[in-house]
């Protein structure tokens, strides 16, 4: 659900964004505006630039030029510790899931709050527990990364981006590497988590089931500038070649 003032006051904002590795332009003067409450899905080709809008966004990475505003504060020009602060208002789910290899499931998940809450050893094992059992996860606490299925680790990581209760929720390529079944359901929990906590998130994929399970509105991605931006319908109509191709070889128009 969507909040009224989403329109005036969005949760993310990103205003001429520009980044370059050298002689490669990978993103060029972007315009996107993701509303509170609101699940927005970016779609392109591999290596379009999906996964370094989300790294500027989160701040891992500095853009060339543009501004990005996260809940009306921008973070370009903040100090580390003022960007840290905001960071802890992000929840980031990492394509491969990014968990600490000599780390439980529990402890992976408790890190950020033994890192960012005053939280005391029973209260941090009360949120790990309650998290686990959010994703399905409880039964799993004990066991290391190297223990799980990919689709298990995908449920670690994002307990984890959750810890914190994040306003906003980055997701890059969830289902990337599941079996349909798996990647189905990674969708849904993504979907019902969203409507429980009202989050506003980000979710960059080239899954197009992913895209019709979690999306409000849908952004594509090609040659570093955004071609179309709303609902999966505005996408099937579209006269674009470069939409109408993606969309055809995606199996998804006929």
């Amino acid at each position: 659900m969507i909040m009224e003032n989403a329109t005036n006051n969005p949760a993310i904002r990103l205003r001429g964004l520009t980044k370059s590795f050298g002689e490669q332009k990978v993103l060029e003067r972007v315009d996107l505006e993701v509303a509170r409450g609101e699940t927005m899905t970016v779609l392109g080709r591999s290596g379009t630039g999906k996964s370094v809008m989300l790294k500027l966004i989160i701040g891992l990475q500095k853009p060339d030029g543009g501004g990005i505003e996260l809940n009306g504060e921008e973070i370009t020009s903040l100090t580390l510790e003022d960007l840290n602060r905001v960071r802890k208002t992000v929840g980031f789910l990492f394509q491969g899931a990014a968990l600490y290899d000599s780390m439980n499931v529990e402890e992976n998940v408790a890190f950020p709050l033994r890192r960012h809450t005053k939280m005391d050893d029973d209260e941090r094992q009360t949120r790990v527990r309650e998290l686990l059992s959010r994703v399905g996860m409880e039964e799993d606490a004990r066991k290391m990364p190297s223990d799980i299925s990919g689709g298990m680790k995908k449920r670690v990581g994002l307990a984890r981006a959750l810890a914190l209760d994040p306003q906003i929720m980055l997701l890059d390529e969830p289902t990337a590497g599941l079996d349909p079944i798996t990647a189905g359901e990674i969708n849904e929990l993504i979907r019902e988590i969203q409507r429980e906590r009202e989050v506003s998130s980000v979710v960059v994929t080239h899954d197009m089931r992913s895209l019709q399970t979690v999306a409000d509105r849908v952004a594509v991605l090609n040659e570093g500038s955004i071609v179309i931006e709303g609902t999966l319908e505005d996408l099937k109509q579209s006269n674009d070649p470069f939409v109408s191709k993606f969309m055809r070889e995606s199996g998804e128009v006929t």
